[in-house]
C-alpha cells in the first residue's frame, strides 16, 4: 500500500484534529543470507528449494548449525522472518536421516497448530514423513495410530499437561525416540501460564529420562530482552541465543494516533475506540486489508459494531467484510473467521491479542492497535502482523486516555529506542508448583533427583503435599496418594485456579463462552452487561455452587462497571533498600478483594445512568507486592499546607501502576494496589504495588529492582499531562474502585518530585 498517500488522505478528513502525533518511517531491508555449514538431506534440500525457501536466511542457518552441534537454540527475531524453518529443517533431516526419530511442536493455541502444519505438509511435500495434531479436537478412533506412527506430533501445553503426560505408558515409543522438542512462540509463555508451562516441561524432562531420550529443545520467541534467560527458566536448560534477522522486510510507516482533547478543562479525549473504529473503518473503505488489535473482548466487540455502522453510512457494500474475533469464541466460529481473512472474503477484523501470534491470515497492509499492548515487545508483534508480502505496510498505534499510553505520546522516542521488556516467570511460585509436583508423583514416582529439575522449592512443595494427604513417602521416593485421582484434570495451567465460570445463553441453553474464576465477580456479577460476538447480554443469575453465569438478550444500551474495595496485610518483608531518602520493600502481602457494586453508563458518552450494590464473597489471596514510604518533607509540607495526603498517595499509586508495564512484560490487570495515608503493619503512609495473582509472577520484584526508573517515568507522565487536577491521562484509573477519590495531582508531583531529586 501507499502508506504516505494514505496518511494524507486521513489529514483531509472531517474527523481529523491533528491525531498524528509522530510519523516512524521504519526503512526497507534486504535479506542476509547465510552459509550452512551441516548436512543437510538431498530430498530436503530440493523441497526447500522448490518452495523459494533457499537459500537460508542467516539466523536460520546459524540456528539449524547450532542444533547439529548439539545444542539447545531460542531463536529471537521479528514476526515473519521464517522462524519455523529454523526446527524444520532439523526436525525433517532427522526423521529422514533415521525413520525412528520423533519430534515434539508445541503451540499456545490449536488454531497456530493447525495453521503450522499446514505449511510443515506444504514444506515438505513428497519427503513421507507423518505429521499429526493431537489435542481435545483429535476424534479418539484417530489417537491409537498417532501414538504409535506419528514422527512429529503438533500440539499444545495444555493437552501435554492433560493427556499425554499422565498417559505417558501409551507414549512409549515416541518418547523413546524424541530427539527434539519445539517450543513456538516462546514470548507467550510468561506470568502465570509460563509458570505452569515451565514446570510442565520439567515433567516431559523427566519421563523422557525415565524412557532413556534427552531430546534438544528448539524455542522461537518473538524479540524480547531476555530470550536466552526465558529459555532456561522455562526448560531448566542453557541455550544459544540466535537474535540476528536476516528476513527481508518491505518497510513501514508507524503513526502515533493521539485522540484530541474533547473539553476546555484539557481532560478529556475523544474514545480511543471510536478513533481505532474510524480509522478501521476507512481502511477497509479503502480497499486496504486490516487487522485492529484491542485490549479486551468486550472492545473487541465494540469496535466491530462502532466499525460496521460508519461502514454502513459510507461504504454499504463492505459491511460483510469485516468480523470480530477472540479465543474464547467455539472453534468452529475461530477457523472459519480464520479461513474467511486468509481467503479474502474479509477485508478486516477487529481482535483481541488472540490473532497476535504467527497464524497465516494472508497478507494484511495495516494494524491498528487501539490502545498501548502493555509491552513494547507485543507492539512490535502485532504490528508485525501487516506487511507479510515484503511490501511497504502502515501501523497505527492509538493512544488511551492512560498514563502509560499518553507518556509514549509525550515520549514517542522512548518506544523506538527503548530496549524491549523482560518476560517474566515464577516457577517455583507454590500455588503453581505444588500441583504441577502432584502431576509428576502421578506420572512417575518423585525421588531425589527431581530436585535438579524443580529447584530448591521442591522439599517444601512435598512436604505440604504429604501434609496435605496427596503425598507418601517411602524412604528417598514420594508417591501420588491413591486419593488424588487423576489430579492434572484439577490443573488450570492458564491460571493459579482451577475453576472456570461457563456463561450459557437462557434462551437456547447454548455455552457461549468461559471465563476463569479471578475475573468472574468483576464481569459476570448479577446485573453485568457482557458482550460476546457483537451481542450485548445481561446477566440474570451467577451460580457460584455449578459454576454457571446465566445470562439473557440485553439492548445494549448501557454497559457496566464495577466498584470494589481492596486491603492488604503485610506478611513477610524479603528485602528492602533505601531510595529516593525512602525505605522501599518487596515481599508477601495478604490481598483482600470485595466487589462492592456496579455503575451503569451510557456507551460513547460515558454518562452515569445509575448505581447498584452487590452481596459478593471477598476473594483473598497472597501474592508479592513492593512499597515505599512517603519523603518526610513531603510530609511536612502536606501538614502545613493542610494538602490531601490521601488524595496525593491515591494520585502516585494510579500513575505508577499505569506506567509500570514499560519496565516489566506484563499486563496493566496483572498488577493492583492500594495507598493509605496510616497503613496499620507499617504505622506510617505507604504506597504498595502488587502483583495480581496469587503467589506472585515476578512484577513486583521487577518494579522493586528499578524503582527509581519507575519514579521518574510517572512523574514525566504526570507532569506533562495538560490537566489542571488530574485526569484519565494521568492520575484516573477506570479499575478504580473508588471512583477516582480522593485524588490529588499536586501532592502526587510533589511526592514524586522529592523521590526522583528533581
Amino acid at each position: 500500500m501507499d502508506a504516505a498517500a494514505f496518511l494524507d488522505y486521513l489529514r483531509g478528513r472531517p474527523f481529523y484534529k491533528d491525531q498524528i502525533v509522530y510519523v516512524r518511517q521504519i526503512p526497507p531491508r534486504q535479506a542476509i543470507h547465510g552459509r550452512l555449514d551441516s548436512f543437510i538431506h538431498p530430498d530436503l534440500y530440493r523441497c526447500l528449494e522448490r518452495g523459494g525457501l533457499w537459500p537460508l536466511y542467516v539466523h536460520q542457518a546459524e540456528a539449524i548449525d547450532a542444533l547439529a552441534r548439539g545444542e539447545h537454540v531460542v531463536v529471537s527475531t521479528p514476526a515473519a522472518s521464517g522462524k519455523s524453518l529454523c526446527y524444520n529443517v532439523p526436525v525433517l533431516n532427522a526423521v529422514l536421516a533415521d525413520r525412528g526419530s520423533r519430534a515434539m511442536y508445541v503451540y499456545p493455541t490449536k488454531a497456530l497448530a493447525q495453521d503450522q502444519l499446514r505449511g510443515l505438509r506444504e514444506m515438505g511435500e513428497g519427503l513421507g514423513f507423518r505429521a499429526d495434531i493431537f489435542d481435545g479436537d483429535t476424534p479418539g478412533h484417530d489417537r491409537p495410530g498417532i501414538k504409535r506412527s506419528t514422527q512429529v506430533l503438533l500440539t499444545n501445553p495444555d493437552m501435554l499437561h492433560l493427556g499425554i503426560l499422565p498417559n505417558h505408558r501409551t507414549w512409549t515409543r515416541f518418547l523413546r525416540g524424541l530427539r527434539y522438542v519445539v517450543l513456538d512462540e516462546s514470548h507467550v509463555y510468561r506470568g502465570v501460564f509460563g509458570s505452569h508451562v515451565a514446570n510442565v516441561i520439567r515433567r516431559l524432562r523427566r519421563l523422557c529420562r525415565l524412557y532413556g531420550s534427552s531430546p534438544q529443545f528448539i524455542l522461537c520467541s518473538a524479540t524480547i530482552a531476555n530470550a536466552g534467560e526465558l529459555a532456561r527458566q522455562l526448560t531448566g536448560l542453557s541455550f544459544t541465543a540466535i537474535e540476528v534477522d536476516g528476513a527481508p522486510y518491505g518497510g513501514k510507516r508507524f503513526v502515533f494516533w493521539n485522540p484530541p482533547l474533547t473539553d476546555a478543562n484539557r481532560t478529556s479525549r475523544r474514545s480511543t475506540n471510536i478513533e481505532a473504529s474510524t480509522l478501521f473503518s476507512e481502511l477497509v473503505g479503502s480497499s486496504i486489508r486490516t487487522i485492529t488489535f484491542v485490549r479486551t473482548r468486550k472492545v473487541a466487540e465494540l469496535v466491530y459494531l462502532y466499525a460496521r455502522e460508519q461502514l454502513n453510512e459510507t461504504r454499504p457494500a463492505m459491511v460483510d467484510k469485516i468480523s470480530p474475533y477472540r479465543a474464547s469464541y467455539m472453534p468452529e466460529d475461530r477457523r472459519r473467521i480464520e479461513r474467511a481473512l486468509f481467503d479474502g472474503e474479509l477485508m478486516g477484523v477487529s481482535t483481541t491479542n488472540a490473532l497476535e501470534l504467527g497464524i497465516d491470515v494472508g497478507s494484511l497492509d495495516a494494524t491498528v492497535i487501539a490502545g498501548y499492548p502493555g509491552s513494547i515487545a507485543s507492539t512490535w508483534q502485532q504490528a508485525g502482523r501487516s506487511g507479510r508480502r515484503n511490501e511497504e505496510s502502515l501501523a497505527v498505534l492509538v493512544g488511551q486516555g492512560n498514563p502509560l499510553d499518553q507518556y509514549l505520546m509525550n515520549y514517542p522516542h522512548t518506544f523506538f529506542s527503548k530496549p524491549v521488556e523482560h518476560a517474566l516467570i515464577s516457577p517455583g511460585n507454590p500455588y503453581i508448583l505444588q500441583p504441577q509436583v502432584l502431576c509428576a508423583a502421578y506420572e512417575s514416582a518423585l525421588g531425589p533427583r527431581d530436585d535438579e529439575l524443580f529447584g530448591p522449592e521442591l522439599p517444601e512443595a512435598l512436604a505440604r503435599l504429604e501434609e496435605g494427604g496427596l503425598l507418601n513417602n517411602e524412604g528417598d521416593r514420594w508417591y501420588a496418594s491413591t486419593a488424588v485421582g487423576y489430579p492434572a484434570e484439577s490443573v488450570n495451567i492458564r491460571s493459579t485456579s482451577s475453576r472456570g465460570y461457563l456463561v450459557v445463553d437462557e434462551r437456547s441453553g447454548a455455552v457461549l463462552e468461559k471465563v476463569e474464576e479471578a475475573s468472574v465477580f468483576h464481569q459476570l456479577h448479577p446485573g453485568a452487561v457482557y458482550l460476546h460476538q457483537g451481542e450485548s447480554y445481561l446477566v440474570t443469575d451467577l451460580d457460584l455452587e455449578s459454576g454457571i453465569a446465566h445470562v439473557e438478550p440485553n439492548d445494549g444500551s448501557y454497559y457496566t462497571q464495577v466498584r470494589d474495595m481492596t486491603d492488604i496485610e503485610i506478611r513477610e518483608v524479603r528485602a528492602s533498600k533505601k531510595a529516593g531518602g525512602v525505605s522501599v520493600c518487596v515481599g508477601e502481602v495478604e490481598v483482600t478483594n470485595r466487589v462492592l457494586g456496579y455503575r451503569l453508563r451510557r456507551p460513547m458518552t460515558e454518562e452515569l445512568l445509575g448505581e447498584e450494590f452487590l452481596d459478593l464473597p471477598e476473594r483473598r489471596f497472597n501474592t508479592v507486592a513492593l512499597w515505599f514510604d512517603v519523603p518526610l518533607d513531603v510530609l511536612d509540607t502536606v501538614r502545613e499546607q493542610r494538602m490531601d495526603l490521601a488524595g496525593g498517595l491515591h494520585a502516585a499509586e494510579h500513575a505508577a501502576i499505569g506506567v509500570l508495564p514499560l519496565f516489566a512484560l506484563c499486563d496493566r490487570n496483572d498488577i493492583g494496589g492500594v495507598s493509605t495515608p496510616l497503613h496499620p503493619d507499617t504505622e506510617k503512609p505507604q504506597v504498595f504495588i502488587y502483583d495480581g495473582h496469587p503467589g506472585g509472577i515476578g512484577i513486583s520484584e521487577r518494579g522493586y529492582e528499578v524503582i527509581r526508573d519507575l519514579w521518574e517515568a510517572t512523574l514525566r507522565a504526570v507532569s506533562q499531562c495538560p490537566c489542571e487536577d488530574g485526569c484519565p491521562s494521568c492520575i484516573q484509573s477506570p479499575k478504580c474502585g473508588n471512583n477516582n477519590s480522593p485524588l490529588d495531582k499536586g501532592v502526587a508531583m510533589l511526592m514524586l518530585r522529592s523521590l526522583c531529586g528533581w
